[in-house]
């Protein structure tokens, strides 16, 4: 098996989308063109009170010469995510990857399942395969506490707008009076997409505990485990 690589990830730009979440272009320094699949992750690695501290991304991008995109949100007591904050362009970080099989498999009737920024991999996998693969239905259902959390919400629209295979499907927790989509958890809206039908694939992205609650009721449901692909964190 072959080692990855260390690679130095050059900050091009940074910018907030959401309120302590930022979206970060890098380019791969040190390589002309970087290969990834959409939906792998790199692990970021610095130096941290002379420990190696080292933590996992998702790219929110696809393959585009070496530039990869990350979305993150700072932890305030956390050990990376500070500093990659305060990264300015210009300057370096270690990376190792492409690591991860969170991707799309086969090409068939799909949904996807994101809360907070577990959208960040979907970026990339939707922006791929919707265009590529019109003969199959792509929905997506993104869940967040309140609207600025939509992270590429203008995307995802334009996104269904231009394709007639794609679905967004965004609901609140918390929405403001003005709200006028849908309110609550993913759970009921996922279950209210897939219907009736078996024959599609469902991908999931968020913490934990909504991760294990959906793999949970589709399996319920009859899904096969090989039919429901996930990616959780803490």
């Amino acid at each position: 098996m072959t080692a990855h690589l260390s690679h130095r990830a050059r900050l091009v730009s940074s910018r907030e989308i959401a309120p302590n979440i930022r979206h970060f272009v890098f380019a791969i320094a040190d390589v002309e063109k970087f290969g990834f699949v959409p939906g792998q992750f790199l692990s970021f690695v610095s130096e941290v009170e002379g420990k190696a501290i080292t933590r996992a991304y998702s790219i929110a991008s696809v393959p585009d010469e070496n530039r990869v995109e990350i979305c993150l949100n700072l932890v305030d007591d956390g050990h990376l995510s500070p500093r990659l904050f305060a990264m300015q362009p210009g300057e370096e970080m270690e990376v190792k990857g492409p690591y991860g099989g969170f991707i799309f498999r086969e090409k068939r009737d799909t949904v996807c399942v994101a809360t907070g920024t577990g959208i960040a991999p979907f970026r990339g996998m939707l922006r791929q395969r919707v265009a590529e693969d019109p003969e199959h239905e792509y929905t997506l259902v993104f869940g967040v506490r309140h609207e600025h959390g939509l992270l590429y919400r203008e995307e995802w629209e334009r996104m269904a707008a231009a394709h007639p295979n794609f679905r967004f499907v965004p609901t609140l927790t918390r929405p403001p009076e003005s709200w006028t989509g849908r309110i609550g958890r993913v759970q009921p809206l996922l279950m209210e997409a897939v219907g009736e039908t078996r024959d599609l694939t469902v991908y999931i992205c968020g913490l934990k505990e909504m991760v294990d609650d959906v793999r949970g009721r589709l399996k319920e449901l009859g899904f096969d485990r090989k039919q429901i692909v996930f990616e959780k964190y803490d």
